[in-house]
């Protein structure tokens, strides 16, 4: 395959199970090593330590640890010290709606906050690009609207890269300027999708994203086909 991810940008990965869309993004990471092929950044823009923040399905937090200490870790790690980090993970708690919550360890807070969580561990180091494995897959449906209104507030604030993968064609529909879809195993970009959607809750009240859904569920169903 071969995509373009520009500065700043949305994109969406939507494709069936098996496709390749986590694979991407661990290459991406650079958690795994392409066997051929290659991935290159713009010159003098190759990502430092901090850059990428990587968002799973799951929470995969540190169950004996408070949301604090959580968030704390990618900073813990490059040698931070925690009285100094403290100020900045309390902001990022606060930029996810986590007030008051520092101190709740897991087993204390609901999916949906777990999952906030996850986020601000991966914002904390404020990152250029973030990149977000189907993390709202597992929640109610009112818990992930609210989530993804607030990744798309989060998004324009922070004014980082997005990269999303997701299994639901409303979803990639409400949140990304470009959705990529992917063909069945083995995984190829079988066509993009620019959104004409202004980004925001009222986006999914509008003719245009009912317009969007069927755009992009007719191409799925024909890139299945392939």
């Amino acid at each position: 395959m071969s995509l373009d991810i520009g500065a700043g940008d949305f994109v969406a990965l939507l494709g069936p199970s098996g496709c390749g869309k986590s694979t991407l993004l661990r290459l991406i990471a650079g958690l795994d090593k392409p066997d051929s092929g290659r991935l290159t950044w713009d010159p003098g823009h190759a990502p430092k330590p901090g850059d990428i923040g990587f968002v799973f399905q799951d929470a995969t937090l540190l169950p004996w640890a408070s949301a604090a200490d959580n968030v704390f870790l990618p900073l813990r790690l490059r040698g931070a010290p925690r009285d100094r980090a403290m100020p900045e993970v309390q902001a990022t708690l606060h930029r996810v709606g986590l007030d008051g919550f520092a101190d709740a360890r897991p087993r204390q807070l609901s999916g949906g906050m777990r999952m906030r969580v996850s986020i601000a561990r991966a914002l904390v180091t404020r990152p250029r690009l973030l990149l977000m494995d189907e993390p709202f897959a597992a929640l109610d449906e009112f818990t992930r609207h609210r989530l993804q209104e607030d990744l798309l507030s989060l998004w324009r604030d922070l004014r980082c890269t997005v990269v999303f993968v997701t299994h639901s064609i409303y979803e990639a529909s409400f949140l990304a300027r470009r959705i990529v879809l992917m063909t069945p195993r083995p995984g190829r970009i079988d066509h993009q999708i620019a959104s004409p959607l202004k980004p925001g809750p009222e986006a999914r009240l509008a003719p245009a994203y009912a317009t969007l859904v069927a755009q992009v569920t007719c191409e799925m169903q024909r890139s299945l086909a392939v």
